[in-house]
Parts: structure tokens; sequence; C-alpha cells
């Protein structure tokens, strides 16, 4: 799910995460392995935002508005530390995304 401005703001200030600019040099090879997405780092990896699903128990109405953060690589104990990708795992981190739609970056 690619976010808009104000849609990274509000996932930015809620967890403790950072948005990868869409000029970041990792991008495009990132969009060519799990398609067009606003990335974000944490401590524990790489992460992507989509749309809460039935299973977090989110009203059908509200699921637009809450997205829930997915895990696509974890960081490596190596030094430097590198990410090593694996199966996107879901997490327990849910975002308010708001009603404004997503689209423009």
């Amino acid at each position: 799910m690619k976010l808009n401005t104000a849609q990274v703001a509000r996932t930015e200030s809620q967890l403790q995460i950072e948005a990868l600019p869409d000029d970041h040099p990792l991008v495009p090879q990132l969009n060519r392995i799990w398609g067009d997405h606003t990335y974000f780092i944490d401590g524990n990896g790489l992460n992507i935002v989509e749309p809460a699903p039935a299973a977090l128990n989110v009203a059908r109405s509200d699921v637009g508005q809450v997205g829930v953060v997915i895990n696509l690589a974890y960081w490596t104990d190596s030094n430097p530390p590198k990410l090593e990708a694996h199966e996107p795992e879901l997490t327990n981190s849910t975002v308010s995304l708001g009603t404004d739609g997503g689209g423009e970056a």
C-alpha cells in the first residue's frame, strides 16, 4: 500500500518507525520485489503497512482507516547489520491511517 504524506506522518508518529523516502536508492529494487509500497525501517527490519484484515476484528467500514504492519526483512547480527528477506509476516502493530485516501506521495 502506498501511503500519502499525511498517512506516513501518522504512521511515524504512532510507531517507532521511519519511512524510506521515495527517492532512496533501494526503493526501485524493493518495488520490484514486493510491489509499490511505502517502506518503513525500524529496530526489527523492513516493513510495509497494509489495510487491516478482518482477522484483526476491525469493522468492515473501518478497514481502510486502520493499517497493520507487515515485516518483510529482519536485521542480521552481522557487522554492519544487513537486512535478510523472508516471507511477509503479519505483526501485532496497527496504525490509524485516518480517513483521507492514499495516492499522493
